[in-house]
């Protein structure tokens, strides 16, 4: 997998992931990547110098700020890892299920929310939903190192074990009460619908509860990754 931009290559470094190749535009002076470059070398990574256009053609793209990043591909967690992350911060669970989000950007600024705000987890479905890719790990400035990702085959299966083990599920949609008036303290599954959908009729019903951003706008509704966000604040606003 290549990864690009200074945020998501820094803390890669950081977190100690496997960066086989550093990709640095040559005549960089920047200091913040000098940082990068040594923590890199210190690390084992090869660099090579490159001009911008093959930086370019690494990120197809995207906007690299002079550094991209050979890594090994992202490494998916399964919900009982989510769960052990709980249990060693000694914190109630907080985890976020996504109803088959499809756009990378969406998916990164989600898992930087999530990290932000202390989830221990976000859950994607392997079908029909974006994977981890170069974009959402850009998108995610750097949280991708740092937040369990669980590839799921069915989000209702995993709702149901959820619940099967004490995890109060929300489905973030229509019709429900305000975020505010949700108990969030406790362990704490909230589930994102799709960007243009929303929620599955289904997978709501199988919530335990819905939960509802109050609008007073003329457009409808919220972005994906900006609701998500919403509702994370304000679960991380319950627990302190």
């Amino acid at each position: 997998m290549i990864i690009y931009g200074k945020n998501p290559v820094r803390e890669a470094v950081r977190a100690g992931k496997t960066i086989d190749k550093l990709f640095v535009a040559g005549e960089e002076r920047d200091p913040s990547l000098s940082q990068i470059i040594s923590a890199a070398k210190e690390a084992g990574a090869t660099v090579v110098s490159s001009d911008r256009r093959a930086l370019d053609k690494l990120a197809e793209g995207g906007n690299h700020q002079g550094i991209a990043a050979q890594v090994t591909d992202f490494v998916y967690s399964s919900l009982d890892d989510i769960f052990a992350e709980a249990e060693a911060r000694g914190q109630k669970m907080l985890v976020v299920l996504l109803d088959g989000i499809t756009d990378p950007h969406n998916l990164g600024a989600i898992i930087r929310s999530a990290e932000c705000l202390g989830a221990h987890g976000v859950v994607i479905p392997k079908h029909r939903s974006v994977s981890v890719n170069d974009t959402a790990v850009k998108a995610a400035s750097g949280a991708t190192a740092y937040m369990k990702v669980a590839k799921v085959t069915n989000i209702n299966d995993a709702i149901r074990e959820l619940k099967e083990r004490n995890v109060w599920v929300y489905a973030c949609d229509f019709g429900g009460q305000p975020p505010f008036c949700a108990d969030f303290k406790d362990n704490t599954a909230l589930v994102v619908g799709s960007e243009g959908k929303g929620v599955k009729r289904l997978t709501r019903e199988l919530c335990d509860g819905v939960v509802t951003i109050p609008e007073c706008g003329k457009i409808n509704s919220l972005n994906a990754s900006v609701a998500a966000g919403i509702m994370l604040y304000e679960a991380a606003k319950q627990r302190i």
